[in-house]
């Protein structure tokens, strides 16, 4: 497990004490911008300051009177502050302190989520160097296609993180805006220059135009960009199932010392942590669809969003950064079993090298329709019989060996031709 972490771990981001810090900071940003500009006194500013504090217990309490949150909130800020907490809140509504709060909150997670996506980036980097000459035969259609390495196929996962890397820089500036705009977002109460100067004291940006709220389709590509990263960790995640069956069992996910598979056989080492990884895939990835339907608000605002939101934004963001941790430790601790995959590379003689030979029939000047015909006999017969031999087979074909020299022929079963441009492929990515 990752212990290290330059920020505060996720699930207390999305605490109630959390969420009315953002809210605080918010409302001391604005009045800062506001005395700047001369509109409200500098030194009330400096006792808002100093006394503005918050009690999530009797926010509670007057939000259950009130009915309505951000009143509840600066009816308790107010108790704390006194006199000068009537210069608290002029000109806002309630969602510029909501929305402009909620980008702070994105922002937090998001950079915690790039800091665990670095960490997955160096593991599988390392993983993939390590094992970047380790043969094994890849399959389409779950079928033995033809030789390449484990490293070769950490890359491709390397690769699919990287993107999601650049994605998710993207996404910190698409998402780390806020709107100080008031009601349906004229700024008929409150300047333009208010929110400038509110945001970039928050180290936010302004948004481009704002109804009573920021557009949800911000919203809407944060969780759906979640959901990209979560549907690669799920693909990683059955990959490793895959390879993990009985049958195959080329990797393995690490098992403890008294670690237990099933209460009724003792033989059982389960894939637990790639199911479990495979399961919280369809939870971020229903958050996406919850988050597109939040785009279409009616008119200048709703808040059929909000409800949603209170669950689809916490959960995507602590399911990815879980996920991410989990995946992490997974590949970083993965056992991997080269004798394994060469033994289930040379199946039945061998029948992954098939094209070679196909190949080496046509450059001598076969017609492919012929070679084709005289590979494909020779590999179905060997196929699935436990003594199939598909190189015997081909070696002891008169129609082969009147072409091909028996060191063509053992050429064609060489796998190290199948690697001789991967490093080319690990260069990119810096393997």
């Amino acid at each position: 497990m990752i212990e290290r972490y330059t920020l505060p771990e996720m699930g207390n981001l999305w605490t109630e004490t959390y969420k009315l810090t953002t809210w605080l900071q918010v409302e001391i940003a604005v009045c800062e911008a506001q005395a700047e500009l001369g509109y409200i006194p500098s030194q009330a500013v400096e006792e808002i300051k100093a006394k503005a504090n918050f009690d999530p217990k009797r926010v509670l309490e007057i939000e259950a009177e009130v009915r309505h949150d951000v009143i509840a909130f600066l009816t308790n800020v107010n108790e704390y502050v006194g006199d000068a907490g009537r210069y608290i809140h002029l000109g806002l509504t309630s969602s510029d302190v909501l929305d402009t709060a909620l980008g702070l909150q994105l922002v937090a997670s998001l950079d915690l989520i790039s800091q665990h996506l670095e960490e997955l980036i160096q593991v599988i980097r390392l993983k993939a160097r390590e094992h970047r000459y380790t043969v094994m035969t890849g399959r389409s259609h779950g079928i033995h296609a033809e030789p390449m390495t484990f490293g070769f196929k950490l890359a491709g996962w390397l690769a699919e993180v990287l993107r999601h890397q650049e994605r998710l820089k993207v996404l910190r500036e698409t998402i780390a805006v806020g709107k100080i705009s008031g009601a349906v977002g004229t700024y008929a109460n409150i300047e333009p220059r208010v929110e400038a100067i509110a945001c970039e004291k928050l180290g936010l940006k302004p948004d481009t135009a704002s109804t009573q709220v920021i557009s949800r389709d911000r919203h809407a590509d944060y969780v759906q960009q979640l959901a990209l990263v979560a549907a690669s960790i799920e693909r990683f995640a059955v990959e490793i199932r895959n390879l993990q069956r009985t049958d195959v069992l080329e990797v393995e996910e690490f098992f403890a010392k008294g670690q237990k598979g099933s209460s009724a056989m003792p033989h059982k080492r389960n894939p637990i942590r790639s199911e479990r990884l495979t399961g919280m895939a369809r939870l971020v990835r229903s958050h996406a669809g919850a988050a597109l339907e939040n785009v279409a608000l009616w008119h200048e605002r709703d808040i059929s969003h909000s409800s949603v939101e209170r669950v689809i934004l916490p959960d995507a963001c602590i399911l990815t950064h879980f996920m991410l941790v989990e995946i992490t430790a997974l590949v970083k601790n993965l056992l991997v079993y080269p004798e394994n995959m060469a033994r289930n590379l040379n199946c039945y003689g061998g029948v992954v090298f098939s094209q070679k030979v196909l190949l080496a029939l046509i450059d001598k000047g076969m017609k492919r329709e012929e070679a084709y015909a005289i590979v494909q006999e020779s590999a179905h017969t060997a196929w699935n019989k436990p003594e199939g031999d598909f190189h015997a087979l081909i070696t002891q074909n008169p129609r082969v060996t009147q072409n091909l020299s028996p060191a063509e022929i053992e050429a064609c079963f060489d796998p190290q031709q199948h690697l001789r441009h991967l490093d080319q492929v690990y260069q990119r990515l810096g393997i």
